[in-house]
């Protein structure tokens, strides 16, 4: 994470992906639900294994964060 917090745009998909996949107190549904009226998916193929090692490195980044 930057300290001056110029690299915002690069956290910003995910943040829309949190936003829109939480389930809310007052709806009992996530605003994607609401919305399509299906659940919000990553659609990432964990069988490969390239995907795999980039979701290893996402999770590890925001460890660090």
């Amino acid at each position: 994470m930057e300290y001056r917090q110029r690299d915002w745009p690069e956290w910003l998909a995910t943040v829309k992906f949190a936003v829109n996949n939480k389930v809310y107190s007052a709806t009992k549904v996530s605003p994607f639900m609401a919305n399509y009226g299906r659940e919000l998916r990553m659609g990432a193929d964990i069988r490969r294994k390239e995907k795999m090692e980039k979701a290893t490195e996402f999770a590890e980044k925001m460890g660090r964060v």
